[in-house]
């Protein structure tokens, strides 16, 4: 390999071997990013070095040099600059990404109820679409066609609250087909559109509120099985927030026979091995219901990491995604998000609080 002049550093290895320091100039005339994270160029008359695709008025040639990495260009005087952030990690520049193609798609949808297409959206970020698709996925655990989706069925949801007609909120929310609406609707939401919109209007939801070692526990249930199980301090306001979440719905609250389910929940609680013996009403977003299923997967008496869940669906990027559906989860016990700790084993993030997460661990023997 031949060296450059002392100025311009050496010539890049691997697949840019044969990439000239004029092709790189041209390259960061272009804004090219295919070529960020491959090599960096820095300004003599600034002090300050970038990545190909940075936005920073061009340099004159004279004034530009090369380098093969970070720690290249500040081992020869420069510092990064503050505008395209080249001393950040590929994970943060990834972040930046799909936080923006997520806020696109959120905000077409609140235009206009459109999805872009990933083309657009790889227009929007400046990635190729297959760049994109990969890096959306890893980082959120789905694509950004099922994100759109999900967003457009949280969005039905809000305008199923407020329009007057289930077709205005559908049409609202950009679905454009009635039969592609009712055809998916329900697995969206949960219930029927109908229902949705009066507040589970047409289902008799059975309730009740005991008292346990961890304080009060409200356990609801549908026709379909048990779908709350909630922990709390005050029992009047867990009774308030169910009732809030089925505002519409016949209510039973004192039902003898639901006493058996109850029964069983408590003693969960209190000796939570195994699996809860109950069938269960869950109601989540596809990838929601994934992590879901593998919290069952986590054997008693022992934990998994948020990365470790994010592995087992297949998605290892997705940790946080994977910590938000953990905490939208509906059934305490039943899905054992309890059982899912930070790296290096420490307690947080449960809804119903650290003390009562850890309390359940020991009566599972974990450490």
């Amino acid at each position: 390999m031949t060296s450059s002049s002392a100025f311009h550093g050496p010539t890049m290895t691997l697949h840019n071997a044969a990439l000239s320091d004029e092709a790189r100039y041209a390259a960061i005339a272009m804004r090219d990013r295919s070529q960020d994270g491959e090599w960096y160029y820095a300004v003599r008359t600034t002090g300050v070095f970038c990545k190909p695709s940075c936005g920073a008025r061009l340099a004159k040639r004279g004034n530009v040099s090369f380098h093969p990495s970070v720690a290249d260009a500040v081992a020869a005087g420069f510092r990064a600059c503050k505008r395209c952030r080249p001393d950040t990690t590929d994970a943060d520049v990834h972040a930046a990404v799909v936080t923006a193609a997520c806020r696109m798609i959120d905000q077409n949808l609140q235009r206009d109820g459109s999805v872009p297409t990933l083309e657009t959206l790889a227009r929007h970020t400046g990635y190729s679409p297959f760049h994109l698709h990969r890096i959306f996925r890893a980082a959120t655990g789905l694509t950004p066609r099922a994100y759109g989706a999900a967003s457009r069925a949280r969005l039905l949801r809000e305008r199923l609250d407020t329009s007057r007609t289930v077709s205005e909120a559908m049409h609202d929310a950009g679905y454009s087909s009635s039969s592609r609406f009712y055809e998916r609707s329900t697995e969206r939401l949960g219930m029927t559109p109908l229902r949705a919109k009066r507040g589970g209007f047409g289902e008799t939801v059975r309730y009740a509120i005991s008292a346990t070692s961890l304080g009060a526990i409200l356990v609801g249930a549908t026709t379909k099985g048990v779908c709350s199980i909630q922990l709390g301090d005050d029992p009047q306001g867990l009774v308030s927030a169910f009732k809030s979440r089925f505002s519409s719905a016949t209510l039973v609250g004192d039902d003898p026979a639901f006493a058996e389910v109850v029964a069983k929940v408590v003693a969960f609680v209190e000796a939570p091995k195994g699996a809860l013996d109950l069938p269960l009403d869950i109601r989540g977003t596809a990838f929601q219901e994934r992590v879901w299923a593998a919290l069952t997967q986590i054997t008693p008496g022992l934990t998994s990491t948020y990365a470790d869940v994010a592995k087992a669906i297949g998605s290892p990027k997705a940790v946080r995604a994977v910590a938000a559906a953990c905490a939208a989860n509906e059934l305490a016990i039943a899905i054992p998000c309890h059982r899912v700790v930070r790296a290096g084993g420490a307690l947080a993030g449960y809804r119903w609080g650290v003390e009562r997460k850890a309390v359940l661990l020991r009566r599972e023997g974990a450490r």
